[in-house]
């Protein structure tokens, strides 16, 4: 019996650990949206190498990316915070983002 207790033990510990991890990326998406005007989701599909991923974009271009379970949680996210969502497969990136990227490799004069 106590070998049936560490596992599911393990697997309940897993199963937190998977919906802090969630709340977490949920609390860090909803700061940056209400931190920022102009926000608008760019949905990125899962690839053999990386999982799917929700990318908020800013009127500035400033951006973040979080993993996401799949493109309805991503939906769901973007419902949530009352932001457009967007396929990147479709429209690509902002040109504001690529700006921002752009100014901020450059060297500060």
């Amino acid at each position: 019996m106590a070998k049936f207790g560490r596992f599911f033990g393990r697997a309940r510990a897993k199963r937190e650990g998977v919906a802090a991890a969630e709340r977490a990326t949920r609390e860090h998406l909803a700061r940056f949206a209400a931190e920022r005007a102009g926000v608008e989701a760019y949905l990125e599909p899962a690839t053999r190498t990386t999982p799917t991923t929700v990318v908020l974009v800013a009127l500035t271009g400033e951006w973040t990316r979080r993993r996401v379970p799949d493109e309805r949680t991503a939906r769901e996210i973007a419902r949530a915070l009352a932001i457009p969502v967007y396929d990147v497969q479709l429209t690509g990136y902002p040109r504001r983002m690529r700006e921002w990227n752009a100014k901020q490799r450059r060297p500060a004069r």
